[in-house]
């Protein structure tokens, strides 16, 4: 599932290649992907609008309107946003559910394969309410060592989870925190509470480090993750932890192990390393 560096990776994309491009219509072909609007509604609402900026929250991709709305795209496991430079052709694609022919001949077409993402069109007080729910975002400036600290000892659930529940830091998902924690020399089932200030402050610097690590290479492609051209995320060369249970850790040579007990995610930790 894309994560804050996907996701991150996606939204530079767009905001570099379609932003300033007019949307001439919307095309919905699997209803079943958007929220707040019917089929019917989102089209009318959306076509005629200009694409002012694309930026990321937490896990989703935003673009500002010049309507004042906002689309807000959660691509989920296998969702895509693509930009096509072929002038507008209804697509025979199964796995396409929406289309926006551009102004500019190109098409901009979210596809979906599991048709589990979701494309929403917000108008202003929508979208305050939705980001409110959110956590911070942990590569602003404001997410400090001290905010970090206070958030997870705060907590008396896995410090695993607390990572990965959106309503306290946003973007930070499966992958991401099994290799923070790994860097950090945290027990994923650690209790956020049992963390001193020192352990937190490691692990905030730790958790900042891979995410702009894996946001240079543009995203770990897994399995499905691609960019808005079709391209992969390089972070996977770089995992230490994350999909490579059975073999050794790097720092010690201890067999790591893995676990489907917190939130039915697979954890993956050395159990030498990792106290």
């Amino acid at each position: 599932m894309p994560e804050l560096p996907e996701v991150e990776t996606i939204a530079r994309d767009l905001e570099s290649t379609v932003r300033g491009a007019t949307v001439i219509a919307a095309h919905v072909h699997r209803a079943d992907v958007l929220r707040e609007r019917t089929g019917k509604a989102f089209s009318l609402q959306i076509a005629g609008a200009t694409f002012e900026r694309f930026w990321r929250r937490a896990k989703y991709v935003v673009a500002d309107l010049s309507t004042g709305d906002r689309l807000v795209v959660s691509p989920r496991f296998t969702g895509a946003l693509l930009v096509e430079p072929a002038p507008f052709k209804r697509s025979a694609d199964d796995y396409t559910c929406i289309q926006f022919p551009l102004a500019d001949g190109r098409t901009l077409r979210f596809r979906d394969v599991r048709r589990l993402g979701t494309v929403a069109l917000m108008a202003p007080k929508r979208f305050e309410s939705f980001t409110t729910a959110i956590g911070p975002e942990p590569l602003e400036a404001s997410f400090t060592a001290e905010r970090f600290t206070e958030i997870v000892r705060a907590s008396t659930r896995a410090i695993k989870t607390i990572l990965m529940d959106q309503r306290r830091i946003a973007g930070i998902g499966n992958i991401y925190a099994n290799e923070a924690l790994w860097r950090a020399r945290i027990r994923p089932t650690r209790r956020g509470s049992s963390l001193t200030h020192a352990r937190a402050a490691a692990l905030h610097a730790e958790t900042i480090d891979v995410l702009r690590a894996a946001v240079e290479q543009r995203g770990t492609s897994f399995r499905d993750y691609r960019d808005p051209y079709g391209g992969r995320g390089g972070f996977l060369s770089l995992v230490k932890v994350y999909g490579r249970e059975g073999e050794p850790c790097e720092r010690c040579g201890t067999t790591l192990r893995s676990s489907h007990a917190l939130e039915n995610r697979v954890t993956v930790w050395c159990t030498t390393c990792q106290k």
